[in-house]
């Protein structure tokens, strides 16, 4: 069982930080409501920020055009006077409900969150790492083999092979460089997907003798209980040959399984929840899903459909914090309640004529 370190209380706790779970604390916020999210990934935006973060999106409504990352962008700062509370780098591992009515979710990294309402928006499911093909990897995962870095001393001062092509396998040689004893990054040919600002760093660093790029594929990992010590590679110019190693950072993209949220109690149909469509309330009371994690008859698995179930989830969810009490339905165009929530400066009204 994991170690609780921190625990928190909020009014809903939101399993995903994509598109969908991003509008939700919106609507969440103008009912005074306050959240807090867990997701796998060390960042927002879901799939839009990992998969596609540069893909142009057309179907968002009143925008003709944007990137995966300039919606989150733009979500992220339409949050802002909510204050959410982020839990990065985690996965929601433990869901118990409480003799109160509460739910008690606690996370693979032992941060646990009591909160009246669940909401699920959770995508296709959690991301969890696409793990290379090595003979034995499994021995030496958690200890010296990672897919994500959650605290950086973990690499202070070591031999570290970075192993990538991709926005996170350059970003992470880019941060790890200057406290790494001495790092290595690996990838099958010349060429990167990351940011080209990225891949110019990097071979900068190359270039000064600051880090070595291989061009190369790993074929063995070497060491005992764990440890590794280093890493077998080959290439078509110089065959095999052993990189020192101590911490093997493995980034070769992501996939979706529904991971410990098929654990949870809930009806599943195809790995998808079934709600219903006043509230998008699951099987169980206070239990929420929207966005691409659920179904119901009719549902088109579109960015806006999250944006709308999460606005009617928001109304279900103020009366289970409030025991019953229905939310008061205002306008973010007339209101000056809402206004005043949002930091916009409220309209001035004419004087009465005497």
């Amino acid at each position: 069982m994991t170690e609780v370190v921190s625990r928190h209380e909020t009014d809903v706790v939101i399993v995903g930080a994509g598109p969908a779970g991003l509008f939700a604390v919106f609507e969440l916020g103008l009912l005074d409501l306050k959240a807090h999210l867990i997701d796998i990934l060390d960042r927002p935006g879901g799939q839009c920020a990992e998969l596609y973060p540069e893909k142009p999106i057309y179907d968002i409504p009143a925008v003709p055009v944007c990137t995966g990352q300039e919606l989150t962008d733009s979500l992220m700062k339409q949050i802002e006077p909510f204050g959410p509370t982020f839990h990065f780098s985690q996965m929601a591992e433990q869901l118990e409900r409480l003799p109160d009515g509460r739910f008690r979710i606690t996370t693979d990294m032992g941060v646990e969150i009591t909160a009246s309402v669940l909401v699920i928006a959770a995508g296709g499911g959690s991301f969890v790492p696409r793990k290379p093909k090595i003979a034995g990897i499994e021995d030496y995962e958690g200890k010296s083999v990672f897919y994500s870095v959650r605290k950086m001393d973990h690499f202070r001062g070591h031999n570290v092979l970075i192993a990538g092509g991709g926005d996170s396998a350059l970003d992470w040689t880019l941060n790890l460089q200057p406290i790494a004893k001495k790092l290595n990054l690996i990838h099958r040919r010349d060429e990167f997907r990351g940011a080209p600002a990225s891949v110019a760093k990097m071979r900068d660093l190359v270039a000064t003798d600051q880090m070595q790029l291989h061009i190369a594929d790993i074929k063995a990992l070497n060491g005992a209980n764990g440890e590794l010590k280093s890493v077998t590679v080959g290439s078509k110019a110089t065959g095999d040959y052993e990189i020192p190693c101590e911490r093997l950072l493995a980034f070769y993209g992501l996939t979706m399984k529904l991971g410990p949220i098929a654990n949870f109690g809930l009806n599943f149909n195809e790995n998808l929840i079934p709600v219903d469509t006043e509230k998008f309330e699951t099987s169980e009371k206070g239990i929420f899903a929207i966005g691409d994690i659920n179904t119901y008859p009719g549902k088109l698995k579109l960015i806006l459909s999250g944006f709308h179930e999460g606005a009617l989830m928001a109304q279900e969810a103020y009366k289970i914090v409030h025991k019953g009490k229905r939310a008061v339905f205002l306008y973010t165009t007339s209101s000056n309640e809402l206004k005043k929530k949002l930091g916009v400066a409220p309209e001035k009204t004419a004087p009465e004529k005497v």
